[in-house]
């Protein structure tokens, strides 16, 4: 039986999990979501992939509870039986000696936080728990010289955060974090249906509707699809035919939010950092930063080219799992007991 686990990274996202186990790669990737009995909140009925299913199939004594919110533990106790569940899924249970983990945190978040998210982590079975913020995490996932004297400019769009930072010698120089997100771009879809077509729409229509028609600039040609909803005026199923430039309206208030938290920092970078920042470009990670044209949207705002990352939802993990690997990189000492450090 071996005796140490496996060091971890996690990727702890408002809508996803993804776990990297040293030596193995990415594990898991599932969404953050847990279903409940409604009469015994510790009755945990699904995790993950299996509580995604559940959903809209499960009898109302169900409850789904989405433990973190934007970065955030929301729900401590759940929160914990959550990463309980999947780092014995990633690793199972045979090791005697608990493992360390490298988690990925939005910047800016507050002690009170870090502490509630480490402390959620070591009652979930870690021995030691270093944090990194995610725009590091995703700069190392997109190949950006880190540790080099050189400014680089990450804005890493996730479900309910957008981390904006300027990374340079290893470390966060200027860094931004907004609640707005993938979630604001769904939740602006809802409100503009609600209101301008009398139509009531779900989380899933939105996500549909921002993955086929939301653009962050109007379409020279525009398009339209057919959204089925519930008609306000005679609550009964209806349809109304939804157009690009009516997606484009809808959600330009979270661009605009998104480029503002941009030109915050850029105002605050050292003039050297700018130039390099200047030369190199912005660079765009997380699923958020998949909306058709937020890149040009940013680069005509901000006037600076903006490059977007290959597998942009991927990038923090994959940084998160290249720490995992060099976990000497976070640890002052590279020791099991070594004392935790926060980054």
């Amino acid at each position: 039986m071996p005796f140490w686990a496996p060091d971890i990274g996690i990727d702890l996202g408002t809508e996803n999990v993804s776990l990297y186990v040293r030596g193995r790669g990415v594990i898991i990737s599932e969404p953050a979501l847990v279903v409940l009995d409604r009469e015994n909140r510790h009755s945990v009925q699904a995790v993950g992939d299996e509580a995604v299913f559940l959903l809209g199939r499960s009898p109302n004594r169900l409850i789904p509870v989405y433990p973190i919110k934007n970065g955030q533990v929301a729900d401590f106790d759940i929160a914990e039986l959550m990463l309980k569940y999947f780092i014995r899924k990633a690793i199972g249970v045979s090791y005697l000696g608990k493992p360390r983990v490298i988690l990925s945190v939005p910047c800016n978040l507050d002690d009170v936080n870090r502490k509630a998210l480490t402390e959620a982590i070591r009652f979930a079975g870690a021995k030691h728990v270093f944090l990194v913020e995610k725009p590091f995490a995703a700069a190392i996932g997109t190949g950006l010289p880190v540790y080099e004297p050189v400014g680089n400019l990450v804005v890493d769009i996730g479900a309910g955060t957008t981390d904006v930072a300027v990374i340079s010698l290893g470390g966060l120089v200027v860094s931004q974090s907004v609640q707005v997100g993938g979630n604001k771009f769904d939740e602006a879809l809802i409100e503009y249906l609600r209101k301008e077509c009398s139509i009531l729409i779900g989380n899933q229509t939105a996500e549909n509707i921002k993955k086929d028609l939301a653009t962050a600039l109007p379409l020279e040609e525009s398009r339209s699809i057919i959204v089925r909803g519930i008609n306000q005026l005679n609550t009964s199923a209806g349809t109304v035919s939804f157009s690009s430039s009516q997606a484009y309206d809808a959600v330009k208030g979270p661009c605009a939010a998104i480029v503002k938290a941009v030109r915050w920092v850029l105002e605050r970078t050292p003039p050297e950092l700018a130039a390099d920042i200047m030369r190199g470009g912005i660079h765009l990670t997380g699923d958020g930063a998949r909306l058709f044209a937020l890149d040009r949207y940013i680069s005509e705002n901000i006037g600076i080219p903006v490059l977007l990352a290959r597998d942009p939802g991927d990038c923090c993990i994959l940084g998160v799992g290249y720490l995992t690997e060099n976990i000497q990189l976070v640890s002052p000492q590279n020791k099991r007991s070594s004392k935790p450090t926060f980054a």
